[in-house]
């Protein structure tokens, strides 16, 4: 099977290419982009403070408000910036005492139009049967110009 950029399950995903064509520059294109992730993430939702932490292996927490973890995953010079609700013991907890999961949910769903237009560069079309996806450019990117 093919494999491609992982994320958390759940998730919402906005695409984006590291690789311009200069491969000695993707580590400084992922910590450009990683800067640029929280900057613009605490800018538009404050209530995100930055937090280093992992979700399994390949996934980077990089901000943590009370509902979600946003965080970057990346295959082969594509980066996947996501937003997804929490899954910490710490959350879970809380929820005991005052349910967090149906505002959480609701939460995301009302920025998750405003993520994808703030990081969205490709829009996922599919994928074949072995597993490889296929990607458009999205309709903000094309207008812009990016």
């Amino acid at each position: 099977m093919g494999r491609s950029v992982s994320y958390p399950t759940g998730s919402v995903v906005a695409f984006h290419l590291l690789d311009d064509g200069e491969e000695d520059d993707t580590d400084w294109a992922y910590e450009c982009l990683v800067e640029e992730v929280i900057d613009t993430m605490k800018a538009t939702f404050p209530s995100f403070q930055r937090f280093d932490g992992w979700r399994g292996r390949e996934d980077r927490i990089l901000l943590r408000n009370a509902f979600a973890d946003c965080g970057i995953s990346t295959y082969c010079g594509l980066a996947a910036i996501w937003l997804a609700e929490r899954d910490d013991a710490r959350y879970w907890e809380a929820d005991l005492y005052n349910p967090r999961v149906p505002r959480a949910r609701h939460w995301l769903a009302q920025v998750s139009g405003r993520f994808i237009d703030l990081f969205g560069e490709l829009r996922l079309v599919g994928r074949f049967s072995n597993g490889e996806a296929i990607f458009e450019r999205s309709r903000s990117a094309c207008t812009t110009g990016a």
